[in-house]
């Protein structure tokens, strides 16, 4: 009981050397809480079972990157510990000489380490589970879903697995508490305030040589990245060159970032940069690893978390232009020149359940292929894309034909002459060429006539639904071309339904099977949102719960190591304040100092993002996707929210530490 009552008493009087501690578990249990909690939403979601298996697969997703984010936190929670047992040393020095045990030292520990854990996992789980009932809004956002049984859900399952996990965590936890303190002998303890982290002297020119190797590494590795990604084995291997080069600069510049300081007198010798600048080249020196592994970790950060905003923003302004239709059905037999009589009148399946409807035929012609729309730089494109599919045929379809769908489908109408054709495209790498050869002047060959392109930039639009832009080129013909000798030839059939959307769907779906037993397929509005939005909701769920994580756990490291560094360092400021640097200064240097050491990884974070975004949109363009500057600016916002929190946590803590008597 006594144990217990000290123990209480202890948390109480460290509360504050604990915040960063106890901030960080919170938002553990709270992220981990909501993001495995998503498939509890769908209970207060009018969703179609389309809907509700993508959700199931999404919570399959987080549940598998849960593990992964577990051992994060764990590591984490471990580090952490170590800096609170270090604040403590001298604590548990005078425990020892008043003649405690180590085995009550420890079972003090245990007992705090056990208390701090509970308080954090019911205080994180309150905080979680009001956290989800917003998600489920953004849930209903992502799939358009009807809230209008909005309830208060509470998710059991998720429940016990972070109590499960956390549970895991806090006794590896405990039992290296206990290790930790074993292992110290008394001098150690009574004498752990007198010392600091002794500062590494590297070799000046040996560090230059590092640092210039690691710029080295940094370049050719962002030069692979953007220019090889044609190559998985390359392409992985300028990710490890990246993290080589970021942990040799860190190497380098930790050994003369402070003489090349000092060789500009006025700077070093100005106000109190003198300490400063020989505090923050103690602590690079000290954290070389560290600090890598936090710049790595920013890193991954923006990029991923910015890419998968991006992704997000981009099919879900495409899912508007892709889907101008209720349906699509297609028949690809070379029999069937129009869909409602091949195919519809076939299964019984009535065209007056569609308001409206519009039919319409492409051929494949044997000289119209990707490599005749692109002659004129044939050669340049195939040294960029040696696989290109030159030999595939393009979709042909008369003018008036496509007239019939632009109409339906509200996009611009076109006029030809009897020897020119329009190039129809919307996929972005594709355009970038096409427009570059229609520009040279192109001419096709069909049954021994020649027609050459109305304008010199393909048009934007597209035949097909879909989800994204995919639609790398549809050449648009006039009528008088005799359409009799194709290759190939594809009828279409496009419609909206009547009456309940959502019940004509449910029917037509049934029919499913029937289309495909007679050649055809179809593609439905409903199906095309659903898949999109299962990937975008995919993307953005995991690209935050990482992103969130890596940021914490970037944070977390940086503010223990200040603070660790603050305890020891509170001679020196002493120190300071004895030669008559007042208070107001003396919080001035330890905000300057802490800032440059939060900003230097974050920095460095940054240049690597800039060439990881640029090697992520080239990635994306290949799936139609683009990218968003607003994705930048939520990921700027998460950046300052949450690495920004910690830094002022971690300030008006550390400015307690060097204050306190």
């Amino acid at each position: 009981m006594m144990l217990f009552k000290l123990s209480i008493k202890n948390i109480k009087k460290s509360f504050k050397d604990y915040a960063i501690y106890f901030l960080t578990l919170v938002l553990g249990v709270a992220i981990f809480y909501v993001f495995n909690a998503i498939d509890s939403q769908e209970a207060m979601l009018t969703l179609t079972s389309a809907e509700k298996e993508i959700i199931n697969l999404m919570n399959e997703f987080l549940s598998g990157v849960s593990v992964f984010v577990a051992i994060i936190l764990g590591f984490l929670i471990i580090y952490a510990s170590r800096f609170l047992i270090k604040r403590r040393k001298k604590e548990f020095g005078i425990y020892f000489t008043l003649g405690m045990s180590k085995k009550n030292v420890s079972k003090i520990l245990l007992l705090e380490t056990f208390i701090i854990g509970v308080i954090s996992l019911i205080v994180g789980l309150i905080l979680g589970v009001i956290a989800s009932q917003f998600m489920s809004i953004i849930v209903a956002k992502l799939f358009e879903a009807d809230m209008s049984r909005f309830e208060f859900v509470f998710s059991k399952a998720s429940l016990i697995k972070t109590v499960v996990y956390y549970a895991i965590i806090y006794l590896i936890v405990m039992i290296f508490n206990v290790f930790m303190v074993n292992k110290y002998k008394l001098i150690d303890l009574l004498n752990a305030f007198k010392k600091g982290e002794r500062l590494k002297v590297r070799n000046l020119t040996l560090s230059v040589i590092i640092f210039l190797v690691s710029i080295c590494i940094l370049g050719y590795a962002y030069y692979l990245a953007l220019n090889r990604l044609d190559s998985l084995d390359l392409f992985g291997f300028s990710i490890l060159l990246g993290i080589l080069g970021t942990f040799l600069f860190f190497f380098g510049i930790s050994g003369f970032i402070l003489k090349l300081v000092q060789s500009n007198k006025k700077i070093y010798f100005k106000n109190l940069n003198v300490f400063i600048l020989r505090e923050i080249n103690s602590q690079i020196n000290t954290t070389v690893f560290s600090i890598s592994v936090i710049c790595l970790l920013l890193f991954f950060t923006i990029t991923i978390f910015s890419s998968a905003w991006s992704i997000n923003l981009s099919l879900k302004n495409d899912l508007v232009y892709g889907t101008p239709a209720d349906v699509q059905i297609v028949s690809y037999s070379q029999d069937v020149l129009d869909v409602q009589k091949g195919i519809l009148d076939k299964i019984d399946y009535d065209v007056d359940n569609f308001s409206s409807y519009v039919k319409a035929n492409t051929y494949g012609f044997e000289n119209v292929t990707v490599g005749d729309l692109i002659k004129p730089i044939k050669k340049e494109v195939l040294k960029i894309y040696p696989n290109l599919l030159v030999d595939n045929l393009l979709p042909v379809i008369k003018i008036s034909d496509y007239n019939k769908i632009a109409s339906f489908y509200g996009r611009d109408t076109y006029t030809l002459n009897d020897d020119e054709f329009i190039l129809l495209a919307d996929y972005a790498q594709m355009i970038e060429y096409e427009n570059k050869a229609l520009s040279k002047g192109v001419t096709i060959d069909i049954n021994g006539k020649k027609y050459h392109n109305k304008y010199d930039k393909c048009m934007e639009g597209l035949i097909d639904m879909s989800g994204n832009k995919s639609n790398t080129g549809v050449v648009i013909i006039p009528d008088s071309v005799d359409t009799n000798e194709y290759v190939y030839v594809r009828s279409y059939l496009m419609a909206n339904y009547k009456g309940d959307k959502d019940k004509k769907e449910e029917e037509f779906v049934k029919y499913g099977d029937e289309i495909a037993n007679n050649g055809g397929f179809y593609n439905t509005k409903l199906d095309i949102y659903t898949a999109s939005t299962g990937l975008r909701a995919i993307m953005i769920f995991i690209g935050l719960y990482l992103g969130v994580i890596f940021l914490i756990s970037s944070a977390c490291i940086l503010a223990l190591k200040e603070l660790s560094d603050s305890t020891d360092n509170k001679e020196k400021f002493s120190m300071l304040k004895k030669i008559g640097v007042d208070d107001k200064r003396l919080n001035r240097v330890l905000f300057i100092e802490e800032g440059i050491f939060f900003m230097i990884p974050l920095f460095v974070a940054i240049i690597h993002s800039i060439f990881g975004i640029k090697c992520a949109n080239i990635i994306m363009e290949s799936m139609s996707v683009t990218s968003n500057m607003s994705s930048i600016l939520m990921t700027a916002l998460l950046i300052i929210f949450i690495y920004g929190g910690y830094f002022l946590v971690t300030y008006m803590i550390s400015r307690r530490i060097i204050n306190e008597k």
